[in-house]
Protein backbone atom coordinates (compact mmCIF):
# COMPACT_ATOMS: atom_id res chain seq x y z
CA UNK A 1 0.00 0.00 0.00
CA UNK A 2 3.09 2.39 0.88
CA UNK A 3 4.36 1.93 -2.85
CA UNK A 4 1.18 2.37 -4.33
CA UNK A 5 0.85 5.79 -2.22
CA UNK A 6 4.43 7.33 -3.84
CA UNK A 7 3.64 6.19 -7.06
CA UNK A 8 0.48 8.18 -6.86
CA UNK A 9 2.30 10.88 -5.22
CA UNK A 10 4.99 11.03 -8.46
CA UNK A 11 2.26 10.96 -10.87
CA UNK A 12 0.64 14.42 -9.43
CA UNK A 13 3.85 15.85 -9.25
CA UNK A 14 4.52 15.50 -12.68
CA UNK A 15 1.49 16.51 -13.32
CA UNK A 16 1.72 19.19 -11.52
CA UNK A 17 4.88 19.95 -13.19
CA UNK A 18 3.70 19.58 -17.05
CA UNK A 19 0.60 21.69 -15.90
CA UNK A 20 3.27 24.80 -14.68
CA UNK A 21 5.22 24.63 -18.05
CA UNK A 22 2.45 24.71 -19.97
CA UNK A 23 1.44 27.80 -18.80
CA UNK A 24 4.60 29.18 -19.02
CA UNK A 25 4.70 28.28 -22.57
CA UNK A 26 1.04 29.82 -23.03
CA UNK A 27 2.40 33.18 -21.78
CA UNK A 28 5.89 33.31 -23.40
CA UNK A 29 3.80 32.97 -26.85
CA UNK A 30 1.81 35.37 -25.76
CA UNK A 31 4.17 38.11 -25.19
CA UNK A 32 6.43 37.21 -28.31
CA UNK A 33 2.54 37.30 -30.45
CA UNK A 34 0.88 40.29 -28.48
CA UNK A 35 3.49 41.99 -26.69
CA UNK A 36 6.64 42.27 -28.74
CA UNK A 37 5.19 43.64 -31.84
CA UNK A 38 3.30 46.22 -30.21
CA UNK A 39 6.18 47.53 -28.33
CA UNK A 40 8.57 47.66 -31.49
CA UNK A 41 5.94 49.69 -33.30
CA UNK A 42 6.04 52.27 -30.80
CA UNK A 43 9.97 52.82 -30.49
CA UNK A 44 9.22 53.00 -34.54
CA UNK A 45 6.88 56.07 -34.20
CA UNK A 46 8.83 57.33 -31.12
CA UNK A 47 11.77 57.33 -33.68
CA UNK A 48 9.53 59.07 -36.19
CA UNK A 49 8.22 61.42 -34.61
CA UNK A 50 11.79 62.50 -33.11
CA UNK A 51 13.33 63.15 -36.32
CA UNK A 52 10.97 65.58 -37.27
CA UNK A 53 12.20 68.53 -39.27
CA UNK A 54 11.14 72.12 -40.87
CA UNK A 55 10.22 70.68 -44.90
CA UNK A 56 9.34 67.37 -44.09
CA UNK A 57 6.56 65.93 -46.06
CA UNK A 58 4.17 64.65 -43.64
CA UNK A 59 0.83 62.38 -43.60
CA UNK A 60 -0.97 63.10 -40.76
CA UNK A 61 -3.68 60.55 -38.91
CA UNK A 62 -6.54 62.18 -40.60
CA UNK A 63 -5.51 61.81 -43.83
CA UNK A 64 -3.96 64.89 -44.96
CA UNK A 65 -0.77 65.78 -46.72
CA UNK A 66 1.07 68.35 -45.81
CA UNK A 67 4.55 70.25 -45.24
CA UNK A 68 5.99 70.96 -41.71
CA UNK A 69 7.05 74.81 -41.37
CA UNK A 70 7.56 74.85 -37.95
CA UNK A 71 8.78 72.62 -34.94
CA UNK A 72 8.28 72.82 -30.76
CA UNK A 73 8.89 70.46 -28.19
CA UNK A 74 5.49 68.32 -28.82
CA UNK A 75 3.52 70.39 -31.60
CA UNK A 76 4.40 71.60 -35.34
CA UNK A 77 2.67 73.66 -37.32
CA UNK A 78 1.65 72.08 -40.78
CA UNK A 79 0.77 74.23 -44.15
CA UNK A 80 -1.66 72.27 -45.86
CA UNK A 81 -1.64 72.52 -49.84
CA UNK A 82 -0.46 75.57 -51.78
CA UNK A 83 -2.19 78.12 -49.75
CA UNK A 84 -0.06 79.69 -47.23
CA UNK A 85 -3.29 81.00 -45.21
CA UNK A 86 -3.66 77.02 -44.28
CA UNK A 87 -1.83 76.49 -41.29
CA UNK A 88 -2.27 74.19 -38.59
CA UNK A 89 -0.62 73.67 -35.26
CA UNK A 90 -0.82 70.11 -34.19
CA UNK A 91 0.37 67.71 -31.90
CA UNK A 92 3.37 65.63 -33.16
CA UNK A 93 1.66 62.51 -32.16
CA UNK A 94 -0.96 63.47 -35.11
CA UNK A 95 1.81 62.27 -37.61
CA UNK A 96 0.89 58.84 -39.55
CA UNK A 97 4.34 58.91 -42.22
CA UNK A 98 6.95 61.31 -42.42
CA UNK A 99 8.95 61.55 -45.69
CA UNK A 100 12.06 63.66 -45.44
CA UNK A 101 12.76 66.33 -47.62
CA UNK A 102 16.48 65.22 -48.44
CA UNK A 103 14.70 61.89 -49.95
CA UNK A 104 13.71 63.47 -53.54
Amino acid sequence: MGILLTAEQGSMAGSLISMVLMYAIIIGAMYFIFLRPQKKEQKRLQAMIAAVEIGDYVLTNSGFYGTIIDVTDDTVIVEFGNNKNCRIPMQKTAIAQIEKADAE
